[in-house]
């Protein structure tokens, strides 16, 4: 009988994403203590979108190609750290983009594999997969709290020695995950081309694009913004935690919303929410009150929105087909239109100031809704949960 290696699966995800909590916040307030510009940290920030864009797809090919997974997910532990460790010496933006640019193409090849393996590893209970994805939020809610912690009484400097412990540990895991030797089945599939001339699923593809380009701002500046108006780094690991939880509650539900409310309706109802979430996010961040209120709005933006969106493609990109839907529209979302998030915000903080950045990453949301509401015509109820 197959033994579930839970605990090694569920460690790398808890790493995983630890590092993802400590420096998606916390970077970029390292790179301001350095003295870049908003555009330099945009620029810097923007290598992980970049990367996400053709990095996943490039080593998926690889891997199918030669059949050498394992390999690839070690490889990329060793490069991504020894990218990460050049950080220690460099403070120019050139040498600085290049060691950003290697962490990025590394770090972006990993994940996907492991999902694939942790389904292969699965077989007939995908069901469990939820109890070991959940260890990554947990990660990353342990990371930012905790980093935020450390960096209230440490240096700014002190971010690298967390990201590069917890790379390290990444790689410690990447070492002892086991290989599934047996070939999994693949189904027959409609073709990818005829599925993407389906107007629903090119309104989608361009719907989570903007919905994506809406966060850039988000994940680059939302700490630099806060810091900016006197929280401490604690309250800024605080409001960060608040959304990852909030994230986790709205996956928790998300198979008894999703008998409830059609995806159609799951999705107006995320890309409106992000219309709100990121007006206020820019215009009441004086308030902890209205800040609470636009991280619990993140279980909506992000939570039910990547869910739903999963859901999607799950069921519009059937059998052999569903791998390159989903590469598919991590590229477009996480990939294109976080990296064109993140440079547009990088380019309007200076000189359009922090209200009117996030009013743009509304705008981009309200793009989103309008997609949806007249080409998403989908109807039945999909199992988002799955």
């Amino acid at each position: 009988m197959h033994a579930l290696p839970y605990w090694r699966l569920s460690g790398y995800y808890f790493f995983y994403f630890a590092f993802i909590g400590a420096f998606s916040p916390y970077f970029g307030l390292y790179l301001q203590s350095l003295n870049f510009s908003a555009w330099d940290i945009g620029l810097l920030m923007s290598q992980m979108q970049l990367m996400r864009l053709f990095g996943p797809n490039l080593w998926g090919w690889l891997a199918d190609r030669f059949g050498r997974r394992m390999a690839i997910i070690r490889l990329a532990g060793v490069i991504a750290l020894a990218g990460f460790t050049a950080f220690f010496w460099l403070d120019r933006l050139p040498t600085m983009l290049v060691a950003m640019a290697v962490l990025a193409f590394f770090w972006s090849a990993a994940l996907p594999l492991v999902e694939t393996l942790t389904f292969d590893h699965l077989r007939e209970e995908c069901g469990r997969y939820s109890r070991i994805r959940l260890w990554g939020s947990i990660g990353f809610i342990v990371a930012v709290m905790g980093t935020g912690a450390l960096l209230d009484m440490a240096p700014p400097v002190g971010v690298l020695w967390v990201c590069w412990g917890i790379l390290l540990g990444i790689l410690v895991l990447a070492g002892v995950l086991p290989e599934v030797h047996e070939a999994p089945q693949v189904r027959d599939g409609q073709p990818i081309a005829e599925i993407l001339r389906q107007p629903k699923v090119r309104a989608l593809m361009a719907a989570c694009f903007a919905m994506s380009a809406a966060h850039g701002a988000f994940y680059v500046f939302y700490s630099i913004h806060l810091a900016g108006h006197g929280y401490s780094k604690t309250e800024v690991g605080g409001l960060w935690s608040l959304g990852v939880v909030a994230e986790i509650v709205v996956f928790m539900l998300m198979a008894r919303l999703s008998r409830r409310f059609s995806l159609r309706d799951i999705l107006l109802a995320s890309f409106a929410a992000a219309v709100l979430r990121f007006l206020l996010m820019g215009w009441g961040v004086e308030s902890m009150t209205v800040m609470v209120v636009v991280q619990l709005m993140h279980g909506l933006t992000f939570g039910a929105y990547h869910a739903s969106a999963i859901a999607a493609v799950n069921e519009w990109f059937p059998g052999r087909a569903q791998g390159r839907g989903q590469a598919l529209y991590s590229s477009l979302s996480f990939g294109a239109g976080g990296l064109l998030g993140a440079l547009i915000s990088g380019w309007t903080w200076d000189d359009w100031g922090a209200g009117w950045t996030f009013a743009l990453s509304s705008v981009f949301a309200l793009i989103g809704l309008f997609l949806v509401w007249r080409w998403v015509r989908e109807t039945a109820a999909v199992d988002a949960a799955g």
